[in-house]
């Protein structure tokens, strides 16, 4: 069942059965240098990670990261969604799509509707996004969304500075 659909695309809820695409998604050298090594090396760590961060978080807040899909043809372009950390008191936006569909115009589509979802049937008043400083392209998508940046700050003492952006509503 759809979560959201925009003219190109459908968001909806991650399933186990959609571990191949996360797995894809999780070791494609962008997400490793901007997101980090979440350790994923097979189908089942796929799975793993699908119910640890995905399912988990649907039961908990209502939202999670959602599946990307194409209206047209069905294809799995990524992930995007809403995000609530326990280090961090900001439900956030995240997203990231399979490389190969960069610089078509979906991550700003399915980012935006995220962002209307989150104030509309949510009725959120504020969401936050993290971005490493040297990930251009997701700070100019999130400028373009209307979050400002905020301040540099850690997840945990241990972790590199990240920015904080964030839109109040």
């Amino acid at each position: 069942m759809p979560v959201l659909e925009t003219t190109r695309l459908i968001l909806r809820e991650l399933t186990l059965a959609d571990a191949a695409l996360v797995f894809e998604l999780v070791n494609e050298p962008l997400w490793l240098q901007f997101i980090g090594d979440r350790g994923v090396r097979t189908l089942a760590d796929a799975e793993g990670y699908i119910r640890k961060a995905c399912l988990a978080s649907y039961a908990l807040h209502g939202f999670g990261l959602w599946l990307v899909r194409r209206r047209a043809d069905g294809v799995s372009l990524g992930i995007c969604g809403l995000l609530k950390r326990d280090t961090h008191p900001d439900i956030e936006i995240g997203f990231a799509l399979l490389q190969r569909f960069h610089g078509q115009g979906y991550a700003a589509e399915c980012a935006a509707a995220t962002l209307n979802y989150a104030r509309q049937a949510l009725g959120l008043k504020r969401i936050a996004a993290i971005a490493s400083p040297d990930n251009a392209v997701s700070i100019r998508l999130l400028e373009k969304l209307g979050l400002h940046f905020e301040k540099m700050f850690q997840l945990t003492p241990a972790a590199p500075e990240l920015n904080l952006f964030a839109i109040d509503f």
